[in-house]
């Protein structure tokens, strides 16, 4: 009689959100890329109306310094994380030659949280003390929560950041590169296009970060059409012109 054979083990992936490094760097790049120059846009629109040469030249100047300043504030943020890190893990290596003791107590107090008796974590505290390397591996990430960032991750935000601002910032300039004789036709197409890519953006968002596609598309949208809207009735204004 042949040996019935175990059923085949079948290995359970969990989904979760794809909320990456990487996707927060294009999303915060695209956001202020389709929003900020899209408004510049909009507002010297409302003052200026017999050519885009101004408008456009405004435009590529403010995509320019922005996709910089957001790069630049992208690398400062990562190189931040990356030296708190560094100064977290020397401290922590420090401590658990100086403070056996109290390091233990965290140790207890980590597993703790999740309903483990000290009896339970003793063993665990044991092995941890013998390899000083995943023990402070284990407090980096357990106890203070953080996660080592990789070594290029300052250079990549910024140059993710940078691109996507770019990218962004050329959708409601386009219609006045192309449109170079008719501001406000330019202005309207500009509209249509940015509002749409908005929508599709925020859509994209929701989904990628699972925090619902219409409602991330509407409040995508309506924070850049109201900024827009805002900026060329204050031009108006300014201006002298009704709006």
């Amino acid at each position: 009689m042949d040996t019935p054979q175990p059923a085949p083990h079948h290995h359970h992936h969990e989904r979760h959100a794809g909320s990456g490094e990487v996707i927060r760097d294009i999303v915060i790049g695209l956001a202020d890329g389709l929003t900020v120059p899209f408004a510049l846009a909009a507002g010297l629109t409302g003052a200026i109306t017999d050519t885009t040469h101004l408008i456009v030249l405004a435009g590529l100047a403010e995509i320019a310094a922005g996709s910089i300043a957001m790069g630049l504030g992208g690398y400062l943020a990562a190189h931040g994380e990356a030296e708190h890190y560094a100064s977290e893990k020397l401290r922590e290596e420090r401590e658990i030659v100086t403070m056996p003791e109290d390091e233990a107590e965290e140790i207890y107090e980590v597993f703790n949280r999740y309903g483990i008796s000290r009896e339970a974590t003793t063993p665990v505290l044991n092995e941890l003390q013998k390899n000083p390397k995943e023990y402070v591996d284990f407090m980096m990430r357990f106890e203070l929560g953080l996660e080592e960032p990789d070594s290029n991750r300052a250079w990549r935000s910024a140059l993710t950041i940078a691109l996507s601002y770019i990218v962004g910032g050329a959708v409601p300039l386009t219609p006045y590169i192309l449109m170079h004789t008719d501001p406000l036709g330019a202005l309207k197409v500009s509209v249509g296009v940015t509002l749409l890519a908005l929508i599709i953006f925020g859509a994209v968002k929701g989904k990628a970060l699972q925090t619902g596609v219409l409602k991330s598309s509407i409040q995508t949208a309506l924070i850049g059409g109201t900024a827009a809207a805002a900026a060329y009735a204050l031009a108006k204004l300014l201006s002298g012109h009704n709006v």
